[in-house]
């Protein structure tokens, strides 16, 4: 199916045994920031966990132990544009993480938005051999599963089984062990950018480290920000960053749709720095304190001081009202919030019996935002924080972080994916193997 599917097994693999060693590190490369947190584990809470159905599920309890972020270098729309100065950013955060966790980590997971993602529905039938369905039933049920000739430029970065069905009984979460002739399966595939992917593996090889993960910040967002009866009933996350905004819908406990939009508070402050005339800097300052997109009578009287350091006594004493900010702001941050709801209407969003959206993300936090979005998106918004986890600083509980404890859940309680399995070796020839084998070795 992708000549990633070896090096995935592989990496689960070698996530499954850092983890066992006891420390892993996860790592959110943002436009804004890179975050890195550092993970223990302490071998407790072992229960099953009831959303996976594979070997992988289950996985034991962990703690927070190290945890920095910096301000991020050489991303833009949530992709790698400058390797050297990422490179810099990746070292300086994983240090001060390990300094603060006081042990040294070589395994990380990370996980980027951008590179493009797309969403593929995809099913597939067999008879089962005996009536009992078994491991091997599942892995023929997923090779079976027509993947679509998605382009060679792109790889497959999430494939998760999300409903099975046995003869005429459907939503099964693990068919495993009943009794049946014919199993029948539902599959997302979400491809990415091969390209945007390489270079992250890179640039993380660079910098001395194994990569032991890789996700799509618009799946781990969704993972923390949404509550549990969201991701059963259904619920779109919005996540949005500095330089892209990514969206996911869940239902049955699993993401079925992921994209992303190419806009992000950093184009806010751009608009704020080009509409005031001042730097990137004080943009975003204003941005933070005095931000906003629904206007009152009392900010025609709320002034804004303007400092600047031109040399221009006059320009750099200017004041404005916070009405003509929220002039500002407003265009953009609807341009963006149309963008999403054109991706959530090719979605077939409307036709999910629950149809809550979650606003989260560093852009989340512009007052009245929630208000706004209502009016466009026209559902039932709210704004979301990320799950508290054991450990987690408070300075990384704001909605900024979703992504980055997101990772921590993906990490300790992944979901099956179509690696995960054993698939028949007759499935794919020996070329597809043999290209993925020297792909694996050419990135690790």
């Amino acid at each position: 199916m992708t000549e990633l599917y070896q090096s995935q097994r592989a990496m689960r693999a070698m996530r499954k045994a850092a983890m066992q060693r006891g420390v892993i590190a996860v790592l959110d490369v943002g436009t804004s920031k890179i975050a890195c947190l550092v993970l223990r584990f302490d071998g407790t809470d072992r229960l099953a966990s009831v959303e996976g159905i594979g070997s992988m599920a289950g996985q034991s309890g962990f703690r927070v132990i190290g945890a920095n972020t910096i301000m991020s270098r050489g991303v833009k729309f949530g992709e790698i544009d400058t390797m050297q100065e990422t490179e810099r950013a990746i070292r300086t955060v994983v240090q001060a993480a390990q300094k603060m966790a006081k042990i040294r980590v070589d395994h990380v997971i990370a996980c980027f938005a951008g590179a493009e993602p797309r969403s593929y529905g995809l099913d597939g039938q067999i008879e089962v051999d005996g009536q009992v369905v078994g491991e091997q039933d599942v892995a023929r049920v997923l090779a079976a599963c027509d993947v679509p000739d998605y382009g060679s430029d792109r790889e497959v970065l999430h494939a998760q089984p999300v409903n099975f069905a046995l003869d005429h009984r459907s939503g099964l979460g693990d068919p495993r062990g009943q009794v049946g002739n014919v199993l029948t399966t539902d599959m997302h595939m979400l491809t990415v950018d091969k390209v945007a992917v390489q270079n992250l593996v890179h640039c993380i090889k660079r910098c001395d480290l194994e990569l032991a993960g890789i996700a799509s910040s618009a799946y781990v967002s969704g993972l923390s920000a949404l509550v549990e009866d969201e991701q059963e009933l259904g619920a779109a996350c919005i996540d949005m960053g500095g330089g892209a905004t990514s969206l996911s819908i869940f239902m049955k406990k699993h993401m079925i749709f992921a994209d992303t939009v190419r806009m992000g508070g950093d184009h806010v402050t751009g608009d704020i720095s080009m509409g005031l005339q001042v730097p990137t800097a004080t943009a975003e300052r204003i941005k933070t304190f005095y931000g906003g997109v629904m206007a009152t009578g009392m900010d025609d009287r709320e002034m804004i001081e303007l400092s600047g350091d031109t040399g221009d006594w006059e320009h750099d004493r200017r004041t404005v009202s916070r009405a003509e900010l929220i002039g500002i702001m407003r265009p953009r941050v609807e341009e963006i919030l149309e963008e999403v709801r054109a991706r959530l209407d090719a979605a077939g969003f409307e036709h999910l019996p629950s149809q809550q959206i979650v606003l989260t993300g560093g852009g989340s936090q512009i007052p009245g935002l929630d208000g706004l979005a209502t009016k466009i998106l026209g559902q039932q918004v709210r704004l979301g924080r990320p799950m508290r986890v054991h450990g987690l600083p408070q300075a990384a509980t704001g909605p900024g972080f979703a992504a980055t404890v997101g990772m921590c859940l993906f990490a300790t309680h992944p979901q099956d994916e179509w690696w995960d399995f054993d698939l028949p070796v007759d499935r794919y020839t020996n070329r597809t193997l043999g290209r993925a084998v020297k792909w694996f070795r050419e990135n690790w």
